[in-house]
């Protein structure tokens, strides 16, 4: 029997770059087996700096995302002789890593190195859909300001209840996230009582990943960029909830656009209450397609 291969995924304890890092190292052992570990580095760039043990068993692969990971990426990688992938535009130079998975919108236009490989968005941990699997309800999925984006509770709670109210034949659930204003998900749920609230801080990591699995249909608020490619890569129909922009030239802004041009996601403005969102052009699957490469590039006997 083949030896799992060992995947160490550094994490620097935020939800979202581990998220990022588990996503890849799970959809590698969806295509050969694999054991994966986390290892906890410390935060803050100067910390990241110091000696960090190599973990037993010996990895065959790092991954890592956040700028907390870089630096203990390369030591272990070089003491080790294991290749190391980093997700996100990294701060070092990126020659410095065997592998860089970098969003498309993080490029700028600008063709990627033989190492550098670009991704439509963050890649996530939701699961490939099952297509035997009869979907149903709906999910909105809430977020709150952030550098990109304001917040407006008085348009969103509005669309909310437009969306509810007359796609009512669905069973809805609603989450919120760290950036949420406190106590705007009970505000809500009053205005528009017709869905289940799931606080986030009730939810563990795995609840938003088994949610998507079987929705129909999810609502995303603009600002939510991650939560956006998660409910691409689920198989669910999206629509999005905009939200203040703070630049409509941002990065952030453009990817959103482009995905409503290229019929990925369907803003409310163009949605026509009552009726089923259209579905998406094909279903993202960005951790599969890169696991594929990691293992074509640095386990071939493996594939």
């Amino acid at each position: 029997m083949t030896r799992p291969l060992q995947i160490c995924v550094l994490t620097d304890g935020k939800p979202g770059h581990q998220n990022q890092s588990l996503g890849l190292a799970e959809a590698i052992g969806r295509r050969a087996p694999a054991a994966v570990s986390l290892l906890e580095v410390p935060a803050g760039k100067l910390r990241s700096l110091g000696l960090i043990e190599t973990p037993e068993p010996r990895p065959d692969l790092f991954i890592g995302a956040g700028h907390a990971t870089h630096a203990p990426l390369l030591q272990l990688a070089r003491r080790t002789g294991a290749p190391c992938v980093v997700m996100m535009k990294p701060s070092l130079p990126a020659g410095f890593f065997d592998l860089c998975l970098v969003p498309e919108h993080d490029l700028g236009g600008a063709g990627p190195a033989p190492n550098v490989i670009a991704t439509k968005g963050a890649l996530n941990r939701v699961p490939p859909p099952d297509p035997d699997r009869a979907r149903s309800g709906g999910l909105l999925l809430i977020g709150g300001p952030s550098g990109s984006h304001g917040w407006d509770a008085e348009t969103t709670t509005r669309q909310v209840a437009a969306i509810v109210d007359s796609r009512s034949a669905l069973a809805w659930r609603a989450t919120d996230s760290r950036r949420t204003p406190e106590g705007f998900l009970e505000a809500l749920q009053s205005a528009s009582p017709a869905f289940a609230p799931f606080p986030h801080q009730q939810t563990g990591r795995d609840w938003l990943p088994q949610q998507l699995a079987h929705c129909e249909e999810v609502w995303v608020s603009e600002d939510s960029v991650s939560m956006i490619y998660e409910a691409l890569s689920s198989g669910a129909a999206v629509g999005l909830l905009p939200v203040p922009r703070k630049s409509r030239t941002s990065r952030v802004a453009r990817g959103i656009d482009r995905l409503a041009e290229q019929g990925w996601l369907t803003p409310f403005d163009d949605w026509r209450p009552g009726t089923p969102l259209p579905r998406p052009p094909a279903t993202l699957r960005e951790a599969d397609r890169t696991a594929a490469i990691v293992l074509e590039r640095f386990f071939p006997d493996r594939r």
